[in-house]
Parts: C-alpha cells; structure tokens; sequence
C-alpha cells in the first residue's frame, strides 16, 4: 500500500485561493503553517500600498516562501489600483508607442511598487493577440493585432517586471485574442489550424518563453486543432503536449480562475480542479467569487481522493508541487537580492510622484505618448478656451475590470478647467429616445463637447448615438478610450485604454497642459 499522509500537504501546496478582506484571515494563517503553497490578491485585499506591505508581511510571518499573486495587467485591468484607477496606459498603449525600452521601464516600474508591497507573481503581461476587434474580454488589454508586435511588447514587459524580482505570468495560453466569447460565462472557441495558430496566437508564447517567463496562464479555451473535447485548462494535449514538450516552458503553468463558467459550469470546481492538475497545470486559481475556507476545503480534499481513486497520479501532483516550490524559491531568492535597491528606489521616487501626478511618473509620461490626435474640418481649436462639457458613454462592464475601478476624462478635464460639467449615459438612459442627440446636448448649451466612448464599433447604441451627435455639433471633440476601430468627430484622440493615466492624459492636451505626441492626417470628408 503507497503511503498517503502527505497528500493533503502537496494539495494545499498547488493551491492559490483568495480571501476577504485587507487582513489576514485565520483560516489563512492555519493553512499556510499546512502547506498552502499561495495565495491570490483581489481588489478586496487592497487599500493602500503600506497596507498591501503590512497584509504580505502577515503572511511571511506564518511561510516566508509564501507566492503572493495578483492579477495587475496595469491598463485596464488593474487590482493595485483599483480604487484610483491605473497610473499607467496599459498594453495597447505602449504597443502603440512601440518602443521597447519604455514597456520594459513601465514593466519594471511597476515590478518594483509590487515587490516593495511583498507581491512575488504578477497574472500579466497579457500576451494574447487581439486579432478580433469585436473581442469582448481582451481589447486594450492586448499589445496589440499584429503577432510580432505583441511577442516582442510582452518579451519587454516580462523581462522589466521579472527584473524588479516579481514573476511575470503570460496569459491566456494557447491565446485568447480571436475570440467573440468571454470565457468567464462561457468556452470560447478557437477554430483554427495549427499552422494558423503557430503563426499568430503562439508567437507570442515562444517569445514569453524565451524571455524566461516564470509562469504561464491557462485559456479556458476549446482549440479543436489540439483538442476538440476539452477546453486548454483540462487538456494534456494542449498543456502537456504542446506547452510542455513542443514550446519546452518548463516554469509554473498555473490556471485561470477555476470558478469561471468556461471550466466551471460543464465540470465542477473540484472536477475542474483535478483535470487540469491531470493536465499538467501545477497551480489552481481560485478565488474570484468563492474566497472562503470551505472551497479550499473541498479543492483540497478533492485532490487527495482523486490521487487516491487513481484519478490523478501521485507523480504528477508531486510534480506540480516542485514547481510550486521552484517559484517560492525563486522569488525569496530574487526578492531578497534586489529588496534593499528595490526599496530605497521606490522610496525614493515616491514622494516626488505622488506630489506631480498621483502615480506613476513613468507611466503617466507613457499615457501622454500613446495619445493620437486626428483632426477633421469642423475641429475646434486646442487648447480649448472655456470649460466644456462633457458626455461618456458607459457600456456594459467588461467582467474582469473591477466595478469600483473610475474612468473617463471628465473628472481630471473638471481639474484643469474649472466650471467643466459632466454627464455618464447608459443603453438604458437612451432607450426609447427618439433622437438621440437631445439627451446628450441637454447640457452643453454653445460650449465645447466632448464625447467619451469605449470600444464604440462594438456597441451600436454608442455608434448611433455618435452620429446623430455629431450630425448636429460636427466640432465635438471624440474621445475614444478603448480600440479605436473608427475616427469621428471634429477632434478625435485616441488613448488606447482608459486609465486613470490616459484619461488625464487626454484631458492635458483638450486643457492645453500637454502638447499631443502623435497627429495623423485631415479626417476623410
């Protein structure tokens, strides 16, 4: 008979959940002295950076090689600055501005705010390529459409994070990017052949891998070429045959959220659980809307009677655990080798940030360069002169940015010009409305108009609205902060995301405080 009585250790090892709240639990605690391998930050968890400091300080305190995840992509997507909104642009911004040297400077700025905060894994870069523009789950948050754009952006941005000593994670293998399907509801499918995929989609995941990322994410993604039964996460063709044996990543594959619908609705949390660990996934994340002790529990007991039934190998749990511990490793060896250079150069620039911009001088400096500027014949004339007013447009939210997360260009453009005056609409608020445009010119009298839209060739009630808008006050000033498939209006800038950063960004140049870093030609009549 094989002894067993380290099972439930080597499964707490492979788990990463999540938890409320921006202390400690005591659950959490127990299960660190157990074995738990990490734990995964949410929004939830964070208040302020020193806090953030004081909660992973909590947890050393029970296992120094604890991994302490969170997902920040710094664009959109953003956990660390949620409250505030991000002070960097984001991935599409910076594969706009393609330059190399400033993803890896951004990477690596932010590299050194989560080290100092005690985070060791980052959930980014994103590395999918967005080659569907209607894509409803990557957008902005992809460097952008073009394969060696992408690889070359997410190389950069992986080396700068990794050397400020946190691990990077590339998400969301074998790609997420062709995609009308957002695989927290659903399983998205990628209907391509593998010469198809070896050309777009894995580029950048070769590129990740010869960068030395430490990790790689899991897609809850049907790839028929692959495997047409089980979605990536579940599936040992896709993550040991193609990720293990033909791309040679030998770092920590770790999942995306176990709970989401694309895995979860067909399979259970702890089927899910115990078939991507039969895959090859070595970490399980978990945590997004079940973060309690009682679905650790059950993942946990889960994976010691699936090893016990013969439904998992005892060698390939022991495996993912090694790998587990191979990342703990790295990160207290690195964190510990860069910490005092880490801190003294966080300390140092902090004060001087917080008291320009609020955030992040590098990257604040990267919002401002990916802005592009287009002008038609009814432009109006920038800077503007007086306070205008301005109309955003709210779609319906994309899951994985947080609800609590602000943005727009209302609030910092109502900073720089006094007497600014805002309005956000809704599907709802338009619904019914004969014409359009009469809700959104209640408010704006003779004074300029700003329009703030996101993603607007994806939501036709935008589009409509825009053109009846624009059909009335042809110099309203557009402003597009999500993938600007279209250019309209008598101004329109692009900020490629919308972060806290971009949307003060834009603002600068509609105040006059900043001089715009990219123009392009007349609109087309």
């Amino acid at each position: 008979m094989p002894n067993h009585g380290d099972l439930p250790v080597l499964a707490a090892t492979v788990l990463q959940p999540g938890f409320e709240g921006t202390a400690v639990p005591d659950w959490v605690r127990r299960w660190l002295a157990d074995g738990l391998g990490g734990v995964a930050l949410f929004a939830r968890n964070v208040e302020t950076p020193a806090q953030v400091a004081a909660l992973t300080a909590q947890l050393r305190a029970e296992r120094p090689d604890v991994i302490v995840a969170i997902d920040e992509e710094a664009g959109d997507v953003t956990r660390f600055e949620s409250r505030h909104g991000s002070s960097r642009p984001g991935n599409l911004g910076l594969g706009a501005i393609d330059d190399l040297k400033l993803t890896h400077a951004v990477a690596r700025d932010l590299g050194l705010e989560l080290a100092h905060a005690g985070i060791t894994l980052d959930y980014a870069p994103d590395t999918d390529v967005n080659s569907n523009p209607d894509n409803p789950i990557i957008g902005v948050r992809a460097f952008g459409a073009e394969p060696a754009l992408v690889a070359r952006h997410g190389a950069a941005w992986i080396s700068g994070l990794q050397e400020a000593g946190v691990a990077a994670c590339a998400k969301h293998f074998p790609g997420h990017g062709d995609t009308a399907v957002d695989s927290h509801h659903d399983v998205p499918l990628i209907d391509r052949s593998r010469e198809r995929l070896a050309e777009v989609e894995l580029v950048p995941f070769k590129a990740a891998i010869a960068a030395g990322v430490q990790s790689v994410m899991t897609g809850h993604l049907l790839v028929p070429a692959y495997d047409p039964e089980l979605p990536a996460t579940l599936s040992r063709r896709i993550l040991t045959g193609l990720l293990r044996e033909e791309l040679g990543f030998q770092g920590l594959i770790v999942t995306d959220g176990i709970e989401m619908q694309g895995v979860r609705r067909t399979y259970g949390l702890e089927g899910a659980t115990v078939r991507a660990l039969a895959a090859g996934a070595d970490a399980i994340c978990v945590g997004g809307d079940h973060a309690d002790e009682h679905t650790a529990v059950r993942l946990r007991d889960a994976i010691v009677a699936a090893v016990r039934s013969g439904e998992l190998s005892e060698e390939r749990l022991r495996d993912a655990a090694a790998r587990v511990r191979k990342l703990a490793a790295w990160t207290l060896e690195t964190q510990t080798a860069i910490g005092a250079r880490a801190v003294a150069e966080v300390a140092g620039s902090a004060a001087h940030e917080v008291a320009v911009i609020g955030g992040s001088a590098v990257g604040q400096a990267a919002a401002r360069r990916a802005v592009k500027v287009t002008t038609g014949a009814a432009a109006p004339e920038l800077p503007l002169s007086c306070a205008p007013h301005v109309v955003e447009f709210a779609p319906v939210r994309n899951i994985a940015i947080g609800a609590e997360t602000p943005w727009g260009v209302g609030a910092p453009l109502g900073n720089l010009l006094p007497g600014t005056t805002s309005v956000r609409l809704s599907a709802e608020d338009l619904a019914g409305v004969s014409d359009a445009s009469a809700p959104i010119l209640a408010g704006a009298g003779g004074r300029p108009l700003v329009l703030v839209v996101r993603d607007a060739h994806r939501h036709p009630w935008i589009s409509d609205a825009l053109r009846a808008t624009l059909a009335v006050r042809p110099d309203a000033i557009v402003v597009e902060m999500g993938v600007p498939v279209a250019v309209s209006g008598g101004v329109h800038l692009a900020t490629y995301g919308a972060t806290r950063a971009c949307g003060q960004a834009a603002a600068e140049i509609i105040a006059g405080s900043s001089v715009p870093q990219l123009a392009s030609p007349a609109l087309a009549a």
